[in-house]
């Protein structure tokens, strides 16, 4: 059976539209699939736990503190989407590669959240399918591919349905330095993804015939990253 590692956005999972009615297809989704392919479900914080990061950092709080407000959002987002699983995947989200590879022997899905302060949820995700030796990574995000350029400042911006890893890389830019970063994918997790060679498929994670096809290897609406 293939693994897939599915980074799933915050901004995906609870922007504040409709969240529950997509939470119940996704939990769905997931369940039909977790049949054909081992999943491991890494979960972001989206707007919640910017809020929290933003108005940490208003008042003084160290960045490394307001990481940790950050990952604790994750791990809520994670519980969320378990408890919405109903026993087919932990209750608890792992908090190490080690322990989610011992509970993918147990459950037909794992979820998990964040790790530790500086560590994105997308570098989270590669680490993991670096450490199971996953097939594919699927980022599910706001937004349905990656673009030449940032589509929502530059209306001349396209979508490239296939780029190389030295190209992710480059578009994905250099890194940053504070918590709670917005982008399409990680620089660190790029860089990670591009050493390893481990496919990548980026994905809007509210498209679920996209992220279907995207989790099962086949062809879907978003952007495809590989050497060939």
């Amino acid at each position: 059976m293939e693994k897939v590692v599915v980074s799933l956005g915050g901004s995906v999972l609870v922007p504040g539209d409709d969240d529950a009615r997509y939470v119940r297809a996704l939990a769905q989704l997931l369940h039909s699939l977790s049949s054909r392919v081992k999943l491991f479900v890494v979960t972001g914080g989206g707007r919640v736990a910017r809020y929290y990061i933003e108005t940490g950092r208003s008042v003084g709080i160290g960045e490394r503190t307001l990481d940790g407000f950050g990952i604790a959002v994750t791990r809520l987002n994670a519980r969320l989407l378990s408890a919405a699983l109903r026993g087919r995947a932990n209750r608890e989200p792992a908090t190490a590669y080690a322990e989610a590879a011992r509970l993918a022997r147990r459950y037909a899905i794992v979820v998990m959240g964040g790790t530790r302060p500086g560590h994105t949820t997308d570098r989270v995700s590669a680490s993991l399918a670096r450490f199971v030796q996953a097939n594919r990574i699927v980022n599910a995000t706001s937004v349905d591919g990656v673009y030449s350029a940032d589509p929502k400042r530059d209306p001349s911006a396209r979508l490239l349905p296939h780029v190389g890893f030295d190209d992710l890389v480059r578009l994905s830019g250099k890194g940053h330095r504070t918590a709670g970063p917005s982008v399409v994918f990680d620089p660190v997790a790029a860089r990670v993804v591009a050493r390893d060679r481990i496919p990548l498929s980026v994905v809007h994670g509210r498209d679920l015939r996209a992220l279907r096809a995207a989790i099962l290897g086949e062809s879907f609406h978003g952007t495809r990253v590989t050497d060939d």
